[in-house]
């Protein structure tokens, strides 16, 4: 028998534990993206478990939604100026 079962040794191709190498750039700024949606919903979310009733943590939710709003408005508005 000469197939490989799992836990066999030796393994034919050992995977690379050298994330230094196998990391690209691409990879990398993929991360970066995740991590600041996830450092900015976090943010949000403190504010949020910081309102001492639910109809506050509602008004402040609406707060972030109309702020958020603006913001993309804005954006995009000066992207469509850019051309």
């Amino acid at each position: 028998m000469t197939a490989h079962t799992p836990g066999q040794w030796p393994v034919p191709k050992p995977v690379s534990l050298d994330t230094e190498q196998d990391q690209g750039e691409e990879h990398l700024a993929l991360v970066a993206v995740q991590a600041r949606f996830h450092v900015t919903l976090g943010s949000i979310r403190a504010d949020l478990e910081e309102q001492p009733s639910p109809m506050a943590v509602l008004n402040a939710a609406r707060r972030w939604n109309y702020a958020i709003t603006a913001m993309a408005d804005e954006v995009a508005s000066a992207l469509k100026k850019a051309g």
